[in-house]
């Protein structure tokens, strides 16, 4: 298993295609404060109540400074129908061949009904405008989730 990030720790860069084929750099976001999540796949049940969940939040998540970045192993193809369907208005960022999940501690060993095997472990990493991690959770569960970190946040 791919080591965590833990508060203070340094986030690793990356440059990433969203779903419209645009490269977009963490760096380009020092300076703000930024939510960067991590879910599995993009149109499944929990990833689309999670998504969801940010999007309604996102406004009050702006408010505070925060910026909300989705990263999943989905093609970009898949993350624009997604965004589409859904209307999600912050970027969802492909990682293929997770790469940057695995820089960031939220790909590994998974379970499931018994089953052994590796994957995108369901993250959520938030940022200071340094680009330092401020808060790191992992296996947070996709509904409720939003409202927690709000909540751990101090968001309103």
């Amino acid at each position: 298993m791919t080591q965590q990030l833990s508060a203070g720790d340094h986030a690793p860069d990356f440059t990433l295609t969203d779903a419209f084929g645009n490269s977009v750099s963490l760096s380009e976001f020092r300076g703000e404060k930024v939510v960067v999540y991590f879910y599995p796949a993009a149109a499944t049940p929990g990833c689309t109540t999670q998504a969801c969940d940010f999007r309604d939040n996102l406004s009050s998540l702006a408010a505070a400074g925060y910026r909300v970045l989705g990263v999943s192993p989905d093609a970009p193809e898949k993350l624009r129908a997604f965004s589409e369907d859904e209307h999600l208005t912050f970027p969802l960022l492909s990682d293929e061949d997770h790469t940057v999940a695995e820089a960031w501690g939220a790909w590994g060993e998974k379970k499931n009904y018994g089953k052994t095997y590796e994957g995108l472990i369901r993250s959520t990493v938030v940022l200071d405008e340094d680009g330092q991690v401020a808060l790191a959770q992992y296996n947070v569960k996709a509904t409720g989730h939003v409202a927690k970190l709000r909540r751990d946040l101090g968001v309103s």
